[in-house]
């Protein structure tokens, strides 16, 4: 019998881009998944505010061109997993692309110790930091 099955590390980055398939921001589709062993804790997409209108109902609110409707996956994953009283301390990320620095912060302060991406997106800051902070930071892509 051979053993075709995928990766954990692929497995769980399959499920954030079939995440970011739900984002309501059409500039960037981004999905998280927070697992720790060997189990999904929380998802998280780029979205809205709950409750608020979304991006691709009543377009976007630009400063700096960047749309800032939006809570980014990883802020969202990490929310949804505090709202519903799950600890993701010691945990990994799974990220459709590599965190802006606001989320890599809220990454390392909420104890994720791994951050697995498929594209890197953006900021440089976040790869001194990360080896500062002793989070591990692997591109799958």
């Amino acid at each position: 019998m051979s053993n075709d099955r995928i990766s954990w590390e692929k497995y769980f980055m399959n499920i954030a881009r079939e995440v970011a398939t739900r984002s309501t921001c059409d500039r960037k589709h981004i999905g998280a998944v927070v697992a720790r062993d060997k189990t999904i804790l929380s998802t998280g997409y780029n979205g809205s505010i709950r409750g608020l209108p979304h991006c691709d109902e009543v377009g976007h609110e630009m400063i700096d061109g960047h749309c800032i409707r939006t809570t980014h996956a990883e802020a969202n994953a990490i929310a949804q997993a505090a709202k519903n009283g799950v600890r993701v301390d010691e945990a990994e990320i799974f990220v459709t692309a590599s965190p802006c620095y606001t989320c890599f912060k809220l990454i390392a302060n909420s104890g994720i110790k791994t951050i697995y991406y498929d594209e890197f997106y953006r900021d440089e800051r976040i790869l001194k930091h990360a080896k500062e902070a002793g989070i591990e930071l692997v591109h799958l892509g």
